[in-house]
């Protein structure tokens, strides 16, 4: 028989991410999101209470837990905030997952104990201004230089996250390294070729923009980078040259498991605030909760939530069994984002003109939510992506 109730160990961190969010988050990040600033001290509680780590093996530092023990947290923390959970899913996700996926032994002892810790943030250079759900369109070249033994990387990247901020350590970038041979001397196909580099925060040649302007999330990091002639050792190539493509493939696929995770948490965030509201909130001599439309509304939403829920979970529980999850991952992501909107569009509503103000969270719901439908793989992406793995597309 199949038993969805959380572990004694899942269920303990669940409750001391959601008590760390109500105590410490709530009260301080409607400033930070208004002000479009940074949480410094937010992320480096996040840090000492060991988030950063979850999912990694403690010789790196890490706290030897899995990604399902990061779904939980993110879920947890997005029911209060999304700025403060992009930050740690995409830190985990895409800054350190990619160097303990495919990292060589050195380049793990170099930058994983500092990630893990939070002490540092790492990015996922990927997203070019005419390369987004194409990636394959990457333009950003790598061009190996015998002579000095470095890639020198030319070419830009946009809506990166965790890019520019203090603490911001390394950048893995995604770029085609020159099909003419490899460091090893071996010929290479005429074949356009990816492949991975980090970066070190501070290179010359490395710019980073200002932050953008954004809808939501914007006590979040993101940024535009560029790269002049940015030379970084030979060494800094992450996992094997020319694997870039299919190395991305699968941090995304895993990223949407976490992405599907934060998004039933604001869709479960949306139904917590909109129940208290809805008991508080009297019109016409009654509390407007005890109208049956306001009561269908929040049935819904509840639905859409515990859905979103069943969902990531059912494909995190496939990924550490070691079985297929790229549909399911697919599928979560795709229906816990779509959840995470429809649900922010209720939550607006019942409140409503309160829903219209910024000091009420689901204000902050509303402008978060719908980036939630376009990051880590489209809404359309993922319906291709479903519809390729039941085999019927060409």
């Amino acid at each position: 028989m199949l038993d969805h109730r959380l572990s004694t160990e899942y269920e303990e961190l669940r409750r001391t991410v959601e008590e760390f969010a109500n105590d410490r988050v709530a009260p301080k990040i409607g400033e930070f999101y208004e002000q479009n600033e940074f949480p410094y001290e937010i992320v480096r509680e996040m840090g000492e209470m060991g988030l950063f780590g979850l999912p990694f093996p403690e010789e790196y530092g890490g706290m030897g837990g899995d990604y399902f023990a990061l779904g939980i947290a993110l879920e947890e923390l997005a029911r209060v905030d999304s700025s403060v959970a992009i930050t740690l899913e995409a830190a985990v996700s895409l800054g350190a997952m990619p160097v303990y996926r495919f990292g060589t032994e050195e380049q793990k002892r170099t930058w994983l104990p500092k990630l893990t810790s939070g002490e540092m943030l790492g990015a996922f250079g990927l997203t070019e201004p005419e390369g987004g759900s194409d990636a394959g369109a990457t333009r950003t070249t790598a061009r190996y230089d015998e002579a000095t033994d470095e890639w020198v990387i030319n070419g830009t990247k946009c809506f990166i996250t965790n890019s520019g901020t203090d603490i911001t350590g390394l950048v893995t970038v995604t770029a085609l390294t020159e099909p003419s041979t490899r460091t090893d001397g071996a010929a290479l196909s005429p074949t356009r070729e990816i492949s991975s580099i980090i970066v070190p925060a501070g290179t010359p040649g490395f710019q980073v923009s200002k932050k953008y302007s954004k809808v939501g999330w914007n006590a979040s990091d993101t940024r535009e980078l560029s790269f002049t002639d940015c030379r970084v050792p030979a060494a800094n190539l992450l996992g094997e040259r020319g694997r870039g493509y299919a190395q991305f493939l699968r941090i995304l696929d895993e990223g949407r498991i976490a992405i599907a995770a934060l998004a039933t948490g604001l869709a479960q965030g949306c139904v917590d605030q909109s129940v208290a509201y809805a008991g508080q909130r009297r019109a016409f001599g009654r509390p407007i909760g005890a109208n049956q439309v306001i009561q269908f509304k929040l049935a819904d939403m509840e639905m859409r939530a515990h859905t979103a829920r069943l969902a990531w979970r059912d494909a995190a529980s496939r990924l550490l069994h070691s079985e297929p999850f790229k549909k399911e991952a697919a599928i979560a992501k795709l229906y816990a984002s779509e959840a995470a909107v429809d649900n922010a569009r209720e939550a607006t509503q019942i409140h409503g003109g309160y829903g219209f103000m910024n000091e009420f969270p689901v204000a902050r719901f509303w402008r978060d939510c719908k980036i939630l439908e376009i990051g880590e793989g489209t809404s359309e992406v993922q319906r291709m992506l479903i519809a390729r793995e039941l085999g019927v597309t060409s």
